[in-house]
């Protein structure tokens, strides 16, 4: 038809009005007939079409045709048998506490720069004392009056300036002198072998309760039974530790050198080959739990019929058939670091009745090998499948999910033992009661250790740089600056040897490190706090139990960092307290060190040689 005739046929359609006509219509067959069931049928014209379809794909070459119908694992189960923190002596392991506790406790600081800290839990300990042994007024005052609580009045003592410096401290060790009993000084007397305090005749109360005072202030809290037997290394920020089993005759030892996450699991341990095994100094060894005695060691099998795995949202195999559309898988959005969540939705959308699970009870504190897997299909033949990953531990192709790495460059076997720890799926946390940043200056080439939360003597958590203007004003009212009292003429300007930094703020120089023409560490030091009507300064040291490793032993030394472990962003570290249920429901406490990335580089304005006006 000339294009002309067309236009006039579609005249008396508006086209300004409707310039496109739309069609709806439905991909599907149109019985002429009420009858469905040829059109359900999904009939095929040309079936060779398909059988050739599957030669050109090579389906025909397969010869997994069966279906399984029998299935044995055979699995090496080894308990861990050795633990050893840091450089400390090892010991025999038991799981009676959870692991994380093991690793990051740290001792309780009740005596800090020769002042009586932790006010909170003294009184606490002196409370359970008295209510132990149901003591009366009388006997409750003459325990009180034996062991008491001292508060200083005068500021004689230097020490006892970071007790009268902050009202909020003063007032509790005020309140509680001559009023309250001093349980930790007592605990310590009862641990040296105390029969009898010197005032009270308490010689029987002593040998009914003794034992049940001590196990309840040992258990309260989870410390190192001596100072500094713990996994925290001071000159790295972290945590260090080995645990070990045997494993064909030999030591295989697992070996975590930077933990400080605060969540203990396989990802932090390495197994090193070249290691020695751990020397454990105790011969008692403890079972796991009474849970995990139900449960074989050693090498067993494991027999089941396999059965498919279902899931909701699984894609159907059967024709015309849809999938459950309570399961809408578009709501998952991922992003690209996601790679659980894109591994999730693929086998999702993918796979349907070709995979089959095998629920296998492996208990804590084990280490466990799967040797292989017989399958017997319904034909009866019988297939034998080893366990994926093989081959050098370095093949950047080899695939495997958790699994640990071996230390070390060279080419190794692959370790395919999967490491079961003995840790909680969750602790809480309290609030921070210690917390500083070491930040690094360019201006004066050195890092600072900035305080940023302290705890005072009495237990109460205070901001360090309110702590530091306190403690500043305080001296400055022991010691106010002279007036000028002579008439003698005052120059406009002076000059200033050096200005003056916020107290909480402690330096770490660089130095050379010892047998190295290049290495450096940094080492801590101290400003000085120059007080007028004073013949000498005085050198500001750390409030933080953290910074002061080294200043309340019994000798003092020297507290070294390595360098690179505060980089420009800077590190931020924590000590807070850790609370947890393990079996049976009985919860555990401890005090944990968390470290995170910081706050950036800083600058403390710290100059030398300078003219200021008057």
């Amino acid at each position: 038809m000339p294009l002309g005739d067309l236009l006039k046929v579609l005249q008396p359609v508006d086209l300004g009005a409707n310039p496109t006509i739309t069609m709806w219509n439905r991909v599907e067959g149109r019985p002429r007939k009420a009858d469905f069931n040829r059109a359900l049928r999904a009939e095929i014209r040309d079936p060779l079409w398909m059988l050739t379809k599957q030669w050109q794909m090579g389906e025909f070459e397969g010869d997994d045709a069966g279906s399984p119908i029998l299935a044995k694992v055979l699995l090496d189960k080894k308990r861990l048998e050795k633990i050893q923190l840091a450089n400390n002596t090892g010991q025999y392991y038991n799981n009676d506490v959870p692991l994380e506790a093991i690793v990051e406790q740290m001792n309780i600081p009740y005596t800090i720069a020769g002042i009586d800290c932790s006010l909170d839990l003294r009184i606490m300990m002196g409370r359970y004392w008295l209510k132990l042994i149901k003591a009366d007024k009388d006997l409750a005052l003459a325990y009180v009056i034996a062991y008491p609580i001292n508060a200083p009045e005068t500021p004689d003592d230097e020490d006892s300036n970071a007790i009268l410096a902050h009202p909020e401290a003063w007032q509790k060790y005020a309140a509680a002198a001559q009023r309250k009993m001093d349980g930790y000084t007592f605990y310590n007397l009862l641990k040296g072998g105390l029969t009898k305090s010197d005032q009270i005749d308490d010689q029987v109360l002593i040998v009914q309760y003794k034992n049940i005072f001590i196990k309840w202030v040992e258990s309260f809290f989870i410390q190192p039974s001596q100072t500094g037997q713990n996994a925290y290394l001071p000159s790295r920020l972290e945590y260090q530790f080995k645990c070990s089993v045997t494993e064909n005759g030999k030591e295989k030892v697992f070996e975590a050198e930077e933990y400080y996450t605060g969540k203990l699991d396989w990802f932090n341990l390495t197994i090193n080959d070249g290691k020695a095994g751990i020397t454990a100094d105790s011969l008692s060894v403890k079972d796991a739990s009474q849970a995990d005695e139900k449960i074989p060691m050693g090498e067993n099998g494991f027999t089941f019929i396999p059965v498919n795995i279902d899931y909701d949202g699984m894609p159907d195999t059967r024709w015309w058939k849809f999938e459950d559309r309570k399961t809408y898988l578009g709501n998952i959005k991922p992003d690209t670091t996601d790679i659980s969540k894109l591994l999730f939705l693929e086998y999702s959308l993918l796979y349907a009745n070709d995979w089959f699970l095998i629920p296998q009870e492996l208990p804590a504190a084990s280490v466990s090998r799967i040797k292989g897997l017989m399958v017997t299909n319904c034909f009866g033949e019988r297939t034998w499948i080893e366990p994926t990953g093989k081959g050098a531990d370095d093949d950047w192709q080899r695939w495997t999910m958790f699994t640990i790495n071996k230390k070390g460059k060279d080419l190794k076997e692959a370790d395919n033992s999967i490491l079961i720890l003995p840790t909680v799926p969750k602790v809480q946390e309290g609030p921070d009661l210690e917390r500083f940043a070491l930040v690094r200056d360019e201006i004066s080439n050195m890092v600072w250790a900035i305080e940023t939360d302290i705890v005072l003597p009495s237990g109460d958590r205070k901001k360090g740089t309110e702590a530091a203007r306190e403690l500043n004003v305080f001296y400055k009212r022991l010691y106010p600056e002279p007036e000028n009292v002579n008439n003698e003429t005052i120059a406009q300007i002076r000059y200033k040897i050096m200005n003056a930094v916020p107290e909480n703020w402690i330096p770490f120089i660089p130095v050379h490190f010892d047998g190295s023409n290049r290495e450096i560490q940094l080492q801590r030091a101290s400003m000085p706090r120059i007080l007028y009507g004073k013949d000498a300064y005085e050198s500001i040291k750390p409030r933080t139990h953290l910074l002061r490793i080294g200043l309340d032993d019994i000798i003092k030394s020297t507290y070294f960092i390595h360098e690179e472990e505060v980089p420009r962003a800077g590190v931020i570290v924590t000590k807070s307290y850790q609370r947890t249920r393990w079996y049976g429901g009985k919860v555990y406490l401890w005090l944990g060190i968390h470290k995170q990335t910081g706050r950036g580089e800083g600058q403390s304005n710290l100059q030398f040689d300078q003219i200021v006006t008057t």
